[in-house]
């Protein structure tokens, strides 16, 4: 199974990813989680990606392509895999095919959770309290719906347009998303 995970920033994508992923028995890749290591280890390109995650920016498309070129070529990957947080714009949506279709697949499904907008800015606003996150004050926050809604939306009408899109919604306890989510690809016809 090669599955996308998208939603807005806040709209559980993380959390649901790593039950998802386990469901189905492939890798949960964050390329969020991917940026937040490298920032903490000081690596060049965790140097480059914090400018842009600071101001909730988008890391430019040809390092974060690089890096999911890199880790989807990984051993545990060749079986299928789960991506969160990319892709993030329509280029990154041509390279992710032209990489899927090189090892003979395709993407299965792109799983979007559906969120009420005021209601993510509460959860990463209680995120970053707990987390102690920099990159989550509400300025931020605001910054990285208003890219979302730009700049990943638009990609929901594509993945549409092939019959990939899975809408769960993400509002409620986490257990009943997640179920609402197995309930939703355990449904989907095999390929």
């Amino acid at each position: 199974m090669r599955l996308l995970i998208m939603g807005p920033p806040g709209a559980g994508k993380g959390t649901q990813a790593k039950a998802v992923a386990d469901h189905f028995g492939v890798p949960a890749i964050s390329t969020g989680d991917i940026f937040r290591a490298n920032v903490g280890e000081g690596t060049p390109l965790g140097i480059e990606a914090k400018r842009y995650m600071d101001a909730g920016e988008y890391v430019p498309d040809e390092v974060t392509n690089n890096m999911v070129r890199d880790r989807i070529a990984e051993p545990d990957a060749k079986t299928g895999f789960l991506l969160d947080g990319y892709p993030r714009t329509l280029a990154q949506v041509t390279e992710l095919d032209d990489m899927v279709e090189a090892t003979g697949h395709r993407i299965d499904a792109v799983l979007c959770l559906t969120v009420d907008s005021e209601a993510l800015i509460s959860r990463l606003l209680k995120r970053a309290e707990i987390e102690g996150r920099a990159d989550d004050n509400e300025e931020v926050i605001r910054r990285r719906q208003e890219v979302y809604v730009e700049e990943t939306e638009p990609l929901i009408a594509v993945y549409a347009e092939r019959g990939l899109v899975v809408s769960v919604d993400g509002m409620g306890e986490i257990a009943d998303v997640q179920q609402r989510i197995f309930d939703a690809l355990d449904s989907l016809p095999e390929s």
